[in-house]
C-alpha cells in the first residue's frame, strides 16, 4: 500500500471507523516517492522510491542525529562491519544512512565514519524532515536535538517495497 503523504481531511466527509492516526511505516508499504534527501550536498536530490524501485535487497538505517554518540561509536558501524551488509551490496543492493540532518553535516559525518568510502554505505541528509514525516518514523527531539528528528529504524526493502522494517520504540538510542 502507498503511503500517505498528506494529512486526512478534518470534516464529516472524511469521517472513518477510527479515528486514531497511521502507525509506522509497515511491511508492504511503498517508499515516499519524494525527492527531498540529499547527498554530500543540497544540489544532489536522491529518490529512494526511484533508486530502490528495481534493487533486490536493500536497507535504510535511519538514526536521530549524525554524530551522536550511539550512532557514531557503535550502530552505524555494526552495519559497516556486518558481513550482511556486504551481502546485500554485492548482490546489487544499496545500502544508505538517513538522517534529519543536511547534506554537509551527513557528508561530514561520512568523512568521519568512512574516510576511504570503502563501505559502500550512502549517507543522505533529509534536511526538512518530509522523508522522515511520510514514513511517519518523526519524534519530538527539541530537548535533546532541537527540533524534530527520525527515530532509530532498519528498513529492509524488496523492489521498492518494505520487506521488514525495525524501529526503536523509545527514541533513546540505547
Amino acid at each position: 500500500r502507498p503511503l500517505r503523504l498528506a494529512a486526512p481531511a478534518v470534516g464529516a466527509a472524511s469521517r472513518s471507523f477510527h479515528a486514531s492516526r497511521a502507525a509506522f511505516v509497515k511491511v508492504g508499504d511503498k517508499l515516499p516517492n519524494l525527492e527531498v534527501l540529499c547527498e554530500d550536498s543540497p544540489g544532489n536530490k536522491v529518490n529512494l522510491a526511484e533508486e530502490f524501485n528495481n534493487v533486490k535487497r536493500g536497507l535504510i538505517i535511519g538514526v536521530p542525529a549524525a554524530f551522536s554518540g550511539a550512532c557514531s561509536q557503535k550502530h552505524i558501524p555494526s552495519y559497516m562491519n556486518h558481513p550482511r551488509t556486504k551481502e546485500i551490496q554485492m548482490d546489487g543492493g544499496k545500502v544508505v544512512v538517513v538522517s534529519v540532518n543536511d547534506a554537509f553535516v551527513m557528508k561530514a559525518w561520512h568523512d568521519q565514519l568512512d574516510p576511504v568510502k570503502d563501505s559502500g554505505i550512502r549517507f543522505l541528509g533529509d534536511p526538512t524532515g518530509d522523508f522522515t514525516r511520510a514514513l511517519d518514523l518523526g519524534f519530538d527531539g527539541s530537548a535533546i536535538f532541537g527540533g524534530m528528528r527520525g527515530k532509530r529504524y532498519a528498513l529492509v526493502v524488496e523492489d521498492g517495497k518494505v520487506a521488514s522494517a525495525h524501529v526503536e520504540p523509545d527514541n533513546t538510542g540505547t
